[in-house]
């Protein structure tokens, strides 16, 4: 089956969702493809309860609530969408841009007559430690994101890394686990200046258990269960923490994937557009968010949703350029359903 559809999103994140919302206001239908299993981005996936303050009207707002916010903003224009399933490519099928077919590597396939790119830092995943064995416990004990701190509760929680991600979490979750450890190979952490500073107090207190200089080494128990992290310094010391779940923060391996395939201006695994349009060197092709650059670009989420609104209106302009939009606020054009 072959789907009929205006654009194409490729990126189901913040400003990809946004993005759905622009170009719903101005009649066009939307397609988006993101390789998470849920919409949101990095936002949803490694952030869900971590607060973020530069989004305008929001004082705080868990990138969870954002993602969720967006989603339901975005629902007004019923976008069909294909999760867990990465764009594999692209094809041009006319001489000037307005006729694509998106097909992905699970053999969806999108005809569109535009696609917007917004696939953040790209294809992304954890940095996995080097453990034998750790397959056996992934999804089930051994986790690269915390999706519900809640479900934490009354656990015995190890956690790996010493940046901002490891020590947020240690200090988040000591106040519902049953014990949290921090391995780390080294006394100091790569952390915001308060989080540390709150991390040691939190050691200091009892409440956190700091195993530094030591790094992970191996695993136990069965079934998908922990049981044991195993844990060695330099010199061969080693320890044994009781474990019922492991968080390595190790951070991401991103990279563009299909999309450096795609012959489009690349500049430092970034695609270069025009700021006025966001439109790349490809006719009908845009891209916004992170993955856009240009001179003097701001990476602010706040930035990607002006490009989202610039791009779903240049596509407008381009696939219907003799068609004469009167620009209209949405206080006075509202949203189907009165969203």
């Amino acid at each position: 089956m072959v789907h009929q559809t205006d654009v194409v999103v490729i990126g189901a994140g913040p400003v990809g969702l946004f993005a759905i919302f622009e170009c719903g206001m101005l009649r066009l239908k939307c397609h988006v493809f993101d390789a998470l299993d849920r919409t949101g981005g990095q936002c949803a996936a490694l952030y869900p309860e971590k607060p973020i303050y530069d989004i305008p009207a929001h004082p705080e707002i868990s990138g969870a609530d954002l993602a969720e916010n967006l989603h339901k903003q975005a629902a007004a224009f019923n976008p069909v969408y294909h999760l867990s399933e990465q764009v594999q490519s692209i094809e041009q099928l006319d001489t000037d841009g307005r006729h694509w077919r998106i097909t992905g590597n699970k053999q969806s396939v999108v005809e569109a007559k535009s696609i917007i790119i917004a696939a953040g830092v790209g294809a992304f995943g954890p940095n996995r430690p080097p453990l034998d064995g750790i397959e056996a416990f992934e999804g089930k004990s051994v986790h690269y994101y915390v999706n519900s701190r809640e479900s934490y509760r009354g656990k015995h929680v190890v956690i790996a890394g010493g940046g901002d991600s490891a020590v947020d979490w240690a200090i988040s979750l000591s106040e519902l686990a049953a014990s949290v450890s921090v391995i780390h190979r080294r006394p100091k952490f790569r952390a915001a200046p308060e989080s540390e500073a709150r991390l040691h107090q939190l050691a200091n207190d009892g409440k956190i258990n700091l195993v530094i200089p030591f790094q992970l080494s191996g695993l136990s128990g069965e079934n998908g269960q922990l049981t044991t992290v195993e844990v060695e310094s330099l010199e061969g010391e080693k320890k044994s923490l009781k474990a019922d779940i492991l968080l390595p923060f190790f951070g991401l391996s991103m990279n563009l994937g299909p999309i450096a395939e795609w012959e489009l201006g690349l500049s430092k695994h970034h695609i270069t557009i025009d700021p006025l349009t966001a439109a790349t060197n490809r006719a009908g092709v845009y891209a916004i968010g992170d993955i856009a650059t240009y001179p003097h670009k701001l990476k602010l989420i706040l930035t990607g949703f002006a490009e989202a609104a610039q791009a779903a209106h240049a596509i407008r302009h381009f696939l219907y350029p003799d068609e004469v939009i009167h620009f209209e606020y949405s206080t006075t054009k509202g949203v189907p359903g009165g969203v």
